[in-house]
């Protein structure tokens, strides 16, 4: 009987074609070479005894029966994965370690009471935190080297599980002796979006949540671009010009007067906090008690 099931690397690159609507597309998602990726389909569809697949100059779409097909394999798939990730947690029971990475807002201002809150329920976990941008989290996912990931940018790429945490509140800064500090208009999108910015690297999220939320602001060239939150505060406040951030990474500097908020008009500048991980869909063992303990701690902004 089990020489007659395909294998789990063939069933995932079918749902990869599926999903990218294409060989080549699927193929490179799951880092296979396209002649072993033509073959491996071809022995799939040998085994069903039907075409899986339509293929055309636009690229290969799944049959009727390729669609039933990806439906039991994404079931299959899923299932091996809980099998997966219940025989890593049985072999390494005695010594829980999670590897985590975080964008650089969450980790300075929340993943702290985070970790206070996960030692407090489950002292013998290790957590090995990586502090980096949003892409970086996210291939970080991708390649199996973090067991779980927080960010803050709005793209989270197909194949990732994710789970929105709650909403941060970004905010326009200028240093006190801007002239923006002394307005008494709220300020424009528009405006905003022409004006040249101190902002973060790219790859971080929140660039990417700013200019997601602005889209125009991204054909404005920035004054300055720099790798931290701390980074673009000391831009601003030496009066380089005005930044979007966090309002958990102004917090401090707004109150103690180092920085001043610019009211803006329409709605609020909102972009996710999110989750990620790969592998099954429900998070077990250390993993599962981050998330949890993420998701139960509020904001302290709010």
């Amino acid at each position: 009987m089990t020489e007659d099931l395909p294998s789990l690397q063939a069933l995932a690159l079918f749902v990869a074609v599926v999903d990218e609507g294409g060989l080549g597309a699927g193929a490179r998602r799951l880092g296979v070479h396209q002649p072993n990726a033509s073959r491996m389909i071809a022995r799939l569809e040998a085994g069903a005894s039907t075409a899986l697949l339509d293929r055309g100059p636009r690229g290969a779409r799944p049959t009727s029966a390729g669609l039933l097909y990806a439906a039991h394999a994404r079931e299959l798939l899923d299932a091996a994965g809980e099998f997966s990730a219940w025989l890593r947690h049985s072999r390494d029971a005695d010594a829980r370690e999670l590897r985590v990475g975080a964008s650089m807002t969450i980790a300075e201002h929340l993943m702290p009471a985070w970790l206070t809150e996960l030692r407090r329920t489950s002292a013998r976990v290790r957590v090995d935190l990586g502090v980096l941008n949003s892409t970086q989290v996210l291939a970080g996912i991708h390649d199996g080297r973090l067991q779980l990931g927080f960010v803050e940018t709005p793209h989270v790429p197909r194949g990732v599980h994710a789970m929105t945490l709650r909403e941060d509140e970004l905010v326009v800064v200028v240093a006190p002796a801007h002239p923006w500090a002394q307005r008494t208009e709220p300020l424009t999108p528009e405006e905003l979006a022409r004006t040249p910015l101190v902002v973060r690297e790219g790859g971080s999220g929140t660039r990417d949540a700013f200019e997601e939320l602005l889209p125009t602001a991204a054909l404005t060239p920035p004054v300055q671009e720099l790798g931290s939150n701390a980074a673009v505060r000391v831009a601003v406040a030496s009066g380089a010009g005005p930044a979007v951030l966090s309002m958990l990474a102004v917090r401090s500097a707004l109150e103690d007067g180092q920085l001043h908020r610019v009211p803006t008009a329409g709605a609020r500048l909102r972009r996710p906090l999110t989750v990620v991980w790969s592998g099954p869909r429900r998070l077990s063992g250390p993993a599962a008690e981050l998330a949890a303990a993420a998701s139960a701690r509020p904001l302290t902004d709010r």
